[in-house]
């Protein structure tokens, strides 16, 4: 488990689940906002952080749901990777603002004038780690998941 005091933590997405929902909320705050992203982002989801539920729910939704995004900063928009197949849909905006949780900055993924579906859906994420994400999923103003991005090494170049 991290140790969001501890500077010196290895922090992956395997990490963070592990972690409860409190310390997973300082990390946040503490964290920069980081460089928007760029390319393909393996996702996992987090509905009851630090829960041994979690990491079932976790694998359900990445088979069946939601695998990741793919960052497109030429167009300043990402797409999530859906379903078994990990088909490309449901598109966002990519920008920086103020963060609705945390003081200072984050990276926004809004999808309020990109998708009927997820129109009351706002996303904010901070880089916790090179390369790894920690995100907040609001739905209109109430914070109702977490997850996690990571890219590949490659992709932090």
């Amino acid at each position: 488990m991290i140790s969001p005091t501890d500077p010196g933590a290895t922090v992956d997405s395997r990490s963070l689940a592990r972690t409860p929902r409190s310390r997973l909320d300082d990390l946040f705050r503490r964290s920069p906002p980081g460089p928007i992203p760029t390319g393909q982002a393996r996702g996992t989801a987090m509905l009851l952080p630090g829960s041994p539920a979690d990491r079932v729910l976790g694998a359900l939704i990445r088979m069946l749901v939601w695998k990741g995004k793919v960052f497109n900063p030429q167009s300043g928009d990402l797409k999530n990777l859906l379903g078994p197949l990990g088909n490309r849909g449901i598109r966002a905006r990519v920008y920086q603002d103020k963060s609705w949780f945390a003081d200072g900055p984050a990276i926004i993924l809004d999808y309020s004038r990109t998708s009927f579906v997820a129109r009351m859906i706002r996303d904010e994420i901070r880089e916790v780690s090179p390369g790894v994400y920690l995100g907040q999923v609001y739905w209109g103003k109430r914070r109702i998941a977490l997850f996690t991005l990571e890219f590949p090494p490659e992709s932090q170049s």
